[in-house]
C-alpha cells in the first residue's frame, strides 16, 4: 500500500517519542500490505475498527495512540487522516476527519 503522508507520523513522534518505534513498525507493515478489502486488514490487524467512508482505526502501542486512515482499495492508497492520543481521538469524528 502507498501511504500518504508519512510526515504526519514523524511530526507526531517528535512530540511523543515513545510512539516512534510502534509507528515506524505500523508504517513498514502497511507499506508491504496488499489489502483489497477490510477482511484483508482484519487478517493483519484483528483489533482494527472500520468506520464509514472507508475509514479504519488502528490502535498503536497498546491502544495509547490511534491512527485513523482513509483507504482507497482500488488504488492501494492509505491516507493518514489522524494520529493522536486515545484522549484526542475521543474528541474527533473519525468517520469524517
Amino acid at each position: 500500500m502507498r501511504i500518504i503522508a508519512r510526515k504526519t507520523l514523524k511530526d507526531f513522534w517528535e512530540t511523543y517519542p515513545d510512539a516512534e518505534q510502534p509507528l515506524r513498525s505500523w508504517f513498514a507493515q502497511v507499506s508491504e500490505a496488499t489489502w483489497q478489502t477490510p477482511a484483508d486488514i482484519k487478517i493483519d490487524y484483528r483489533h482494527a475498527s472500520f468506520l464509514a467512508n472507508n475509514r479504519v482505526v488502528f490502535n498503536i502501542k497498546g491502544n495509547n495512540y490511534r491512527v485513523v486512515v482513509a483507504i482507497k482499495y482500488e488504488y492501494s492508497i492509505v491516507y493518514i487522516r489522524f494520529v493522536g492520543t486515545h484522549q484526542a481521538y475521543d474528541r474527533i469524528d473519525a468517520a469524517t476527519i
